[in-house]
C-alpha cells in the first residue's frame, strides 16, 4: 500500500483518469450454483495519467477544487466520463495455485496471470442537482449485492460486512437511510420492516410479519427461483481457528513487483516521494526502521531515499519487523516470509508504460493559448479547430481579461489572465505567432514563468512564427537551433514543437502527438 500512495498514482491528472479495483475477492455464481472467485476493476477509457508532485502541491493552492471542478465541467460539456467494468476470474479449485493468499486484501493478482475481461462499461452522464441530498447522503455498503454475486473468507471483507452498515446507522441518522432518495432502490421494495427514526414510507394494513393470512401471506421472502438472494454453499472440511493464516506474512513481494514494473521516471518519483515524508519524520529511529522495510522491498530504492536522508540502511533492526502480534500467538510465527513470485514485472502497473491505455488520443484536454493584443487570427484559428478536432479544449490566458484584439482585427476574449490562470492548470501550451503579441509577452514576466514552469512538468509546449520568441526569451530555444529549417517545424528539445513561418503545415499533428504522450519524462534525467 505505501508503495502505491508513494507513486504517481496517488496524484492523478485528473479522476476522469483513475483506475479503480476492489482490494476484495467475491464470489461469482451461476444459475446452476457453481461459483468462481472475482475481483472486479475500472478501467478510465482515457487511460492513465498523472501531475508531478511539485505540480500538485501548485494545483492545491491555485485551485483548491480542481478535480471536482474538472469532473463537474466535462459531464456540463459533455465528456462523460467512462470507465469500462472488468473481471478476473478464478476457479475455486485454483485458488492455492497463486504465490500469494487470494483473499488477502493487499495483495492484487497479476494481469499476466489472469487477464482482466471488460464486460460493461459505467458513464458518468449527469451532474448532481444537489450536492448534499446525492452525495453526501450515499450510503456505500460492501453488503449491498445482487444475486449471482456472494462473499467470500476474505477477512478484511468480513470485518467491513460490520463496520459499514453501523457507519451509516450512526452517520445518516438512524435504520432508515435507505429511504433517503439517492438510496432507494430502483426496483420496489417489499417487506415487513416498520418505523424508526427518520421512517418515511408510510405503511399500511394489520400486519408486519410472515406467515400471515390477514394479508394473503404478503409480503414474503422471495426464493432463489423467483430471483431471491441465496447464500452460496460452501463446503468446509477444516478446523476453524482465530489466526491469520501463515500465506499473508508475504508483506514485501508484491511491493517489490510494483517496485520492479515502474519505468525510470517513476521509479525516481516514488524515491523522491519518500523522501519527502521520511524527510519531515523528526526521530531518527522512526526513520531508520522506514529505511530496513524499504530494504526488503528493493535495496537500491532504500539506498537511494536513505542518500536524499543523508542516512545510512541499518543492517538489522532491535525490535521484530511486525510489531501487531496477537496476544496468544509467538511473535516468530507472524514475521515476514519472503517468496519468490512467478513473475518479476507486471507492465499493467505502471502508469507510463501500460499496455491497457494506449497513448493515442487527447480527448478532453485542456490546451493554454498565450496570446495578447496583436496576435495571428490564422495561427489561433487553425490550430484551435486542430485541437477541437482531436477533442481537446483551447483555453486563451492573456496579460488582462476582456477583449483580445488580433493583428487582422479578429476579436477574442481573454479567459484567464496571468493572475487567474497558471500552467498547472493546463496540459499543454501554445503561443501563436504575432509580432505585437509575442513582444508584450516577452515583456510579461508572468508569461515567461508560465512557459517556463509548463517545461519544468514535463508538458508538451509550441510556439509559431514570432511565437517562438518567448520560448527564446524563457531559455527553452536558442538562437542557433531557431535558424535550423525555417520552412517545417523543429522539435528542439523533448516535447517543444516549433515552426518559424507565421503559418503552419504539419505544427499542429506534432503538437498533438505530444500532448497524446502527456508528459516528455525524458525532461527530467537532464534537468
Amino acid at each position: 500500500m505505501i508503495m502505491w500512495v508513494m507513486s504517481d498514482r496517488a496524484i492523478p491528472r485528473s479522476l476522469r483518469m483513475m483506475e479503480g479495483f476492489g482490494v476484495h475477492t467475491f464470489r461469482l455464481i451461476n444459475d446452476r450454483g457453481k461459483a468462481r472467485f472475482v475481483k472486479f476493476h475500472w478501467k478510465p477509457l482515457l487511460g492513465l495519467h498523472s501531475v508531478v508532485w511539485d505540480e500538485a502541491q501548485k494545483i492545491s493552492g491555485k485551485d483548491p477544487d480542481f478535480h471536482r471542478r474538472d469532473l463537474w465541467e466535462a459531464i456540463e460539456n459533455g465528456d462523460y466520463p467512462e470507465w469500462e467494468l472488468g473481471v478476473q476470474i478464478v476457479e475455486e479449485k485454483d485458488e492455492h495455485s497463486f504465490d500469494f493468499d487470494l483473499l488477502d486484501p493487499t495483495k492484487i493478482i497479476p494481469e499476466e496471470l489472469v487477464p482482466v475481461r471488460r464486460i460493461g462499461k459505467m458513464t458518468l452522464n449527469r451532474n448532481p442537482d444537489n450536492f448534499f441530498a446525492e452525495t453526501e447522503q450515499v450510503a456505500f455498503h460492501t453488503g449491498n449485492i445482487v444475486p449471482g454475486i456472494d462473499f467470500t473468507n476474505d477477512p478484511l471483507l468480513q470485518g467491513r460486512l460490520f463496520s459499514y452498515l453501523d457507519t451509516q446507522l450512526i452517520r445518516l441518522g438512524g435504520p432508515n437511510f435507505h429511504e433517503i432518495p439517492i438510496n432507494r432502490p430502483v426496483a420496489p421494495l417489499h417487506n415487513n420492516q416498520r418505523d424508526g427514526y427518520m421512517r418515511q414510507t408510510v405503511n399500511r394494513g394489520q400486519t408486519s410479519y410472515e406467515p400471515n393470512s390477514l394479508r394473503g401471506g404478503c409480503p414474503f421472502q422471495a426464493g432463489t427461483d423467483m430471483s431471491g438472494f441465496g447464500s452460496y454453499a460452501e463446503r468446509i472440511d477444516a478446523r476453524k481457528i482465530r489466526e491469520r493464516s501463515p500465506s499473508f506474512f508475504d508483506h514485501f513481494s508484491q511491493a517489490t513487483l510494483f517496485f520492479n514494473s515502474q519505468s525510470k521516471p517513476e521509479q525516481n518519483h516514488i524515491i523522491n516521494a519518500l523522501r519527502f515524508e521520511l524527510g519531515k519524520v523528526e526521530t531518527p529511529a522512526i526513520r531508520e526502521r522506514m529505511l530496513f522495510l524499504l530494504s526488503q522491498v528493493d535495496k537500491s530504492l532504500a539506498n537511494r531515499v536513505a542518500d536524499g536522508l543523508g542516512a545510512t540502511v541499518p543492517a538489522k533492526l532491535d525490535k521484530p519487523m511486525n510489531m501487531s502480534i496477537p496476544a496468544d500467538v509467538d511473535p516468530r510465527k507472524v514475521q515476514p516470509k519472503r517468496i519468490t513470485q512467478a513473475i518479476e514485472t507486471s507492465p499493467t502497473l505502471s502508469m507510463v508504460d501500460n499496455p491497457n491505455f494506449p497513448k493515442d488520443n487527447i480527448k478532453t484536454r485542456k490546451i493554454a493559448f498565450l496570446i495578447a493584443d496583436g496576435f495571428d487570427d490564422d495561427a489561433v484559428a487553425d490550430m484551435k479547430q486542430a485541437l477541437l478536432t482531436a477533442g481537446a479544449a483551447a483555453l486563451t490566458v492573456a496579460p488582462r481579461l476582456g477583449v483580445l484584439t488580433g493583428a487582422n482585427g479578429e476579436e477574442v476574449k481573454a479567459d484567464f489572465s496571468f493572475l487567474t490562470g497558471s500552467s498547472v492548470l493546463f496540459d499543454a501550451v501554445y503561443i501563436p505567432g504575432g509580432d505585437v503579441s509575442a513582444a508584450a509577452l516577452k515583456g510579461e514576466p508572468e508569461a515567461i514563468n508560465f512557459v517556463n514552469e509548463a517545461y519544468k512538468h514535463c508538458k508538451t509546449i509550441a510556439a509559431s512564427g514570432a511565437g517562438v520568441e518567448l520560448l527564446e526569451s524563457a531559455g527553452l530555444v536558442t538562437q542557433t537551433s531557431g535558424e535550423v529549417g525555417k520552412s517545417d517545424p523543429q522539435k528542439v528539445h523533448p516535447g517543444i514543437v516549433i515552426s518559424h513561418e507565421a503559418s503552419f503545415r504539419k505544427l499542429g499533428d506534432d503538437f498533438i502527438k505530444g500532448i497524446a504522450r502527456h508528459r516528455h519524462w525524458e525532461r527530467e534525467a537532464v534537468g
